[in-house]
């Protein structure tokens, strides 16, 4: 009796595990299921979890990956506004918004045929935007010329609104410029222009420099001139006042010669003794004479 209740139990467990097989698909995290009956799509699932379905043959589930996927297009030449030709590559990053959509345009919701696809959409998209911009968009010795940001976000725009015309069921989460190159002949041109317009810039600054020393020199000689000329007027003034001591005090030494050749030795004197020296003199020798306190006069001549 034990025996066939096992034997019962074991049965009832492989057939629910049978039924579940046939009846019952589960979804992960990472996962949105699409659901076929008959081979048509007839709704997709988005949430993690467990979900019915009716048995092979009637419904089928397809399982895609909903994360992020990325790839990089071809690097290859474009032409821009003006004419010169630009090597580039862009990375792209997108994911399946919308599974019911994604499922019939690409065989069995095949990644690798939508990325091919998409690919396609991305290198056209590309040529258009970059052949509306000149080559100083891409390729500038002043930074703040560059349009990367912009360039970026018309590229993105096109091929988005591309995918939303096909219906595509793909959403691009982000895309931007991989890598940018110059054909040999255009990076001579561009490396030309470069020269050119650094030279122009030096010419620039050499010439606001010349003219700042030419003002400061023009500043400098109107100062010098100014004090120059104070100079003179104060030595002129000078001059006059001691010409016009030397005209008080003249009559004086006339009348007294001998007080004026005293004065001339005393201050020869005073020169003489400004340091501290040691002197060996005649004490008749003039001016060291007065040393003795005797003056001299006519009959010492």
């Amino acid at each position: 009796m034990k025996k066939n209740l096992l034997t019962i139990i074991v049965s009832v467990v492989l057939a629910l595990v049978f039924v579940m097989i046939l009846f019952v698909f589960q979804v992960r995290q990472s996962e949105v299921a699409v659901v076929t009956r008959f081979g048509q799509p007839v709704r997709d699932v988005t949430t993690p979890g467990a979900y019915f379905r009716l048995p092979p043959g009637i419904e089928s589930v397809y399982k895609l990956d909903q994360r992020i996927q990325n790839f990089e297009d071809t690097f290859n030449e474009t032409y821009t506004a003006d004419g010169n030709n630009l090597l580039a590559s862009v990375y792209v990053g997108w994911r399946i918004s919308d599974a019911k959509a994604f499922f019939p345009k690409f065989k069995n919701g095949s990644v690798k045929e939508a990325e091919r696809n998409l690919k396609d959409i991305v290198t056209q998209a590309k040529a258009a935007v970059v052949g509306k911009h000149p080559l100083g968009d891409f390729v500038n010795a002043n930074a703040q010329d560059l349009k990367f940001d912009a360039i970026e976000a018309e590229i993105k725009a096109l091929v988005q609104a591309q995918v939303a015309a096909n219906n595509s069921g793909i959403r691009i989460e982000y895309l931007g410029v991989k890598r940018l190159g110059l054909p040999e002949s255009v990076t001579e041109s561009v490396f030309a222009l470069m020269t050119a317009d650094r030279k122009k810039l030096a010419d620039q600054l050499s010439e606001e420099g010349n003219s700042a020393a030419r003002k400061i020199k023009a500043s400098s000689d109107r100062e010098a001139q100014l004090l120059i000329s104070t100079a003179e007027g104060e030595a002129r003034r000078i001059k006059g006042e001691g010409d016009a001591v030397a005209a008080a005090v003249y009559p004086v030494f006339q009348q007294n010669p001998e007080l004026d050749k005293f004065l001339r030795e005393l201050e020869a004197l005073e020169a003489s003794l400004k340091e501290r020296s040691i002197l060996i003199f005649d004490s008749r020798t003039t001016p060291f004479n007065l040393l003795n306190n005797t003056l001299p006069n006519k009959s010492s001549k």
